[in-house]
């Protein structure tokens, strides 16, 4: 977990598992094709659609250059590697590096190299990552939280629990976040 503070409120963020594609082959799948299949709609409705996210992103200083070059692949590896960081206290700036790889260059979030390389940027033991994704490591408590997640009745990205509960479902503006932390804060105050 990491503390943060915004508009006059302290907070700790935990990332939880959530796989967008569990049953996703290795190879993943190219993600236009793999969204229509998903949400029944045309190429060029989602192509719309991905090109509002990527502006949106742009105007937060987000990058998501390769979003429209991206698979979707399955991300159960990289959850492990990311409870991991969190041990290590740097699972928001990993989350945050695998993001900008995903969605800004495009690269596979469950490359083994692709997770060696943020581990080593960020100072972490890049030989860790190896141990992790050809073990078991940590493969229990992804699992087990997945579970959890799916019992609160979550079931798309992202959701924001606070205090065990889905209380911010899709992406929301900042004022949502400041608005509900206010109100989550005057309820324990």
């Amino acid at each position: 977990m990491q503390e943060l503070a915004a508009e006059g409120l302290a907070f700790e963020v935990e990332w939880r598992p959530f796989e967008l594609a569990p049953d996703m082959p290795a190879e993943g799948e190219e993600i236009v094709p793999h969204l229509v299949r998903k949400y029944g709609r045309s190429a060029s409705e989602l192509m719309a659609s991905q090109e509002q996210i990527i502006a949106a992103a742009r105007e937060l200083g987000l990058n998501f250059d390769g979003a429209l070059r991206r698979r979707a692949v399955n991300t159960f590896d990289a959850h492990r590697v990311l409870v991991w960081a969190g041990e290590q206290g740097r699972q928001t700036e990993f989350a945050l590096a695998l993001f900008d790889a995903y969605f800004g260059r495009a690269e596979n979030p469950a490359d083994p190299a692709v997770l060696r390389r943020i581990a080593a940027n960020l100072g972490l033991d890049a030989g860790a990552i190896d141990e992790i994704v050809t073990g078991d490591r940590y493969a229990e408590a992804v699992r087990r939280q997945e579970q959890t997640i799916h019992r609160a009745g979550i079931h798309a990205v992202p959701t924001f629990m606070i205090g065990g509960e889905p209380l911010i479902q899709g992406a929301q503006p900042p004022a949502v976040f400041a608005s509900v932390l206010r109100q989550v804060a005057a309820q324990v105050s």
